[in-house]
């Protein structure tokens, strides 16, 4: 889990994927300035005015194009940093990661980089005069075509940067990615068993064991935990431990990271192994927190409905996606499974809950959504949308109370009595 958590953030740091398309242009004007050595053709003669540059017709042209893509190169990266500073004072800080990571914005900063360290390699190799008389014809050849598709990259690159800082493209791209983790952590239909969480229904049980707390030994977000390793742990000491944080809660050094029925000589004994088994960074990552994904579209959301910005627009489109993900929840079973050993239970488990996420997506929204008729109208109509996914009744009824909620605040705030008359027969509707 922890080399798989590893190679996840080395893919998503902003250096790995230009380093590599760097190697492969080092080895693709290597290939070539082999295939000239080894393979030595009259290019030039049979087409002088493609192949016919002597040593110092192809230095020039190797530091044209070198010079010009380094250039180019510092220019994307000064365009990146614009658009992040941009996007993290409109929407929010926390969509930064989602542009670092973005694998467009590297591939095109890798390939000018990658062009500019071809033509390094090329230029290196080329002879004239008393030296030897060495002219690679086909790599100065191949640095011509990757200036050119150098052109085509830069031209991509300021229309895909003009349309991803729109607030459309940043709420889709975050609901994409949290869409997908939903579908990675929460495979499992809900069917006819009610979702309960396992931390309520043992808890009560254990209530009166002998927990001892187990310290964290860092500070951070949890951001991965192995839980496997977990209850083999708790196997191998024959014991009962309780997460006492979640992935994505932050936890304290020194304070519970999780307790465990032992004695004191126990405890000192898988200290260091129950730390190992969590990974503590300084933010929340979305791949195994879906809840990160809704909170980052709900501060989209309340920095749309500030009254600095007052972008309703996007304060619905929030919603919308905040709908679809609900939409895909509600059928899940979503509660953390205890972990069991041969039907013996080891691991008490802690993870989030459908009416925790519903929270999570609306009720900021709906605080700050006051006097907003058209917010508060899609929410109901968000409610409706998602209670058609469900028949759990438990859900069914936090899907009520929120619509009773929005009811609420739409009958303080909103001052026109034809506005709140709309608003009441969609309530009704949602009932």
């Amino acid at each position: 889990m922890k080399l798989a958590f590893w190679w996840q953030e080395t893919r998503a740091s902003f250096w790995f994927l230009p380093a590599l398309i760097v190697l492969d242009a080092v080895a693709l004007a290597a290939l070539l300035i082999t295939l000239d050595f080894h393979f030595e053709s009259n290019l030039a003669e049979r087409w002088p005015l493609l192949f016919g540059a002597g040593a110092d017709g192809a230095r020039g042209l190797l530091s044209a194009v070198g010079g010009s893509m380094v250039t180019v190169a510092g220019v994307v990266f000064s365009i990146t940093l614009v658009a992040i500073a941009l996007t993290s004072s409109q929407y929010t800080s926390r969509v930064i990661r989602n542009f670092m990571s973005d694998h467009i914005n590297q591939s095109v900063l890798g390939t000018f980089v990658g062009i500019f360290a071809y033509c390094l390699v090329v230029l290196r190799t080329i002879r004239g005069g008393d030296e030897g008389g060495f002219v690679p014809t086909l790599a100065v050849l191949g640095a011509l075509i990757l200036a050119f598709v150098g052109i085509g990259v830069l031209i991509y690159f300021i229309h895909y940067v003009s349309t991803s800082i729109q607030a459309s493209s940043i709420t889709a791209s975050v609901a994409r990615e949290t869409l997908a983790a939903v579908d990675h952590l929460f495979p499992e239909a809900l069917g006819d068993n009610p979702d309960a969480g396992s931390d309520d229904q043992y808890g009560r049980a254990l209530a009166m064991q002998p927990w001892l707390a187990i310290p964290a030994q860092k500070t951070g977000y949890i951001e991965t935990i192995e839980s496997e390793q977990l209850l083999t742990l708790a196997r191998a000491h024959a014991t009962i431990l309780r997460m006492e944080r979640g992935i994505g809660d932050f936890v304290v050094a020194g304070t519970p990271l999780v307790s465990a029925i032992a004695t004191e000589s126990l405890k000192e004994a898988i200290t260091a192994k129950l730390n190992a088994l969590y990974v503590i960074g300084r933010q929340r990552t979305v791949e195994q927190d879906a809840a990160f994904g809704v909170r980052q579209i709900v501060d989209i959301a309340m920095k749309a409905l500030s009254p600095g910005v007052n972008d309703t627009t996007t304060a619905i489109m929030c919603v919308d996606y905040l709908t679809a993900i609900l939409v895909r929840l509600a059928p899940r079973r979503i509660a953390a499974a205890p972990g069991l050993d041969e039907g013996e239970l080891r691991v008490i488990a802690r993870g989030p809950s459908f009416g925790g996420l519903l929270a999570e997506a609306f009720d900021q929204i709906r605080q700050n959504a006051g006097g907003n008729v058209g917010v508060l109208l899609r929410m109901l109509g968000a409610l409706e949308t998602i209670a058609t996914r469900t028949t759990d009744p438990h859900r069914r009824c936090e899907l009520q109370q929120t619509a009773e909620q929005i009811g609420e605040t739409a009958e303080r705030t909103v001052a026109s009595p034809h506005d709140r008359e709309r608003l009441g027969e969609r309530l009704a509707r949602v009932r």
